[in-house]
């Protein structure tokens, strides 16, 4: 057994401590589905997608206004969370153990925790789910089950964040999936700055309607094409332990 994992089991992590970190700019993870315990990230190279940048493909914005699958907000986070902890290709295993699945699962109870679904023929098919903080969206991990699904489901994420007034999108990290988009790595202390930013007002989640048009979602989301973006070295923050933030974390007011 680590320190890490003997302090996790002296201390709680409950969700109002999650709000807290993630207002740091830390987040937590675990090594596996089965592992119990929680570590916190802190990435020397955050992920990021500019929600005044996002780019949208001719191929995807066809199906976006094809309205080929039906999307709803906060229906189903137990289908959605499930989905994301499926093994997929690219990803072997999951990090969502049962401690992350309870503390997102308050979370959403209490309305800080949001899901995107695709669904199809009354089946969910795909989506996505995320921290909503202040002007600031938390993207957690998203799935799919049919083409382009959650594509599709992040379009409508990216227009739901526009609309409601958000100014930063948190992917964590970057992946070759989510560079498509107009994903970028940011510095550390740039990362900072742009969540003090979007933590000085409050988004609005609900402010797009459900009914929306898809071809006024896809104008919302493509606000602009990026240029085209090298791929970056993926760098992960170094683990932290709970003794070197816990205090701040504590202490933070958001």
């Amino acid at each position: 057994m680590n320190a890490l994992q003997d302090r996790n089991r002296e201390f709680e992590v409950t969700a109002e401590i999650v709000l807290k970190a993630y207002a740091c700019g830390v987040f937590p993870m675990a090594e596996s589905a089965e592992e119990p315990d929680l570590f916190w990230i802190e990435p020397v190279r955050r992920g990021i997608l500019p929600l005044d940048r996002f780019h949208v493909s001719r191929r995807l914005a066809r199906t976006v206004r094809g309205a080929r699958y039906d999307i709803r907000i906060d229906t189903d986070f137990n289908g959605v969370i499930d989905g994301c902890a499926q093994p997929a290709p690219g990803r072997a295993k999951t990090w969502i153990n049962e401690k992350i699945r309870q503390l997102f699962g308050e979370l959403f109870a209490q309305g800080h925790c949001h899901t995107v679904e695709a669904w199809q023929n009354e089946r969910l098919v795909g989506g996505l789910y995320g921290l909503s903080l202040g002007g600031a969206f938390f993207g957690e991990s998203m799935f799919a089950q049919a083409r382009d699904a959650s594509k599709v489901a992040l379009v409508y994420l990216v227009a739901r964040l526009r609309a409601g007034g958000y100014t930063l999108l948190d992917t964590q990290f970057v992946t070759e999936h989510l560079l498509m988009f107009g994903a970028t790595e940011v510095s550390k202390t740039d990362y900072a700055r742009a969540l003090k930013a979007a933590l000085r007002h409050t988004g609005d989640f609900l402010a797009l309607s459900e009914t929306a048009d898809p071809t006024d979602v896809l104008a919302l989301a493509s606000n602009a094409t990026p240029q085209p973006t090298p791929v970056p070295p993926f760098a992960r923050g170094a683990n932290l332990t709970l003794e070197s933030r816990l205090a701040h974390i504590l202490r933070h007011k958001y």
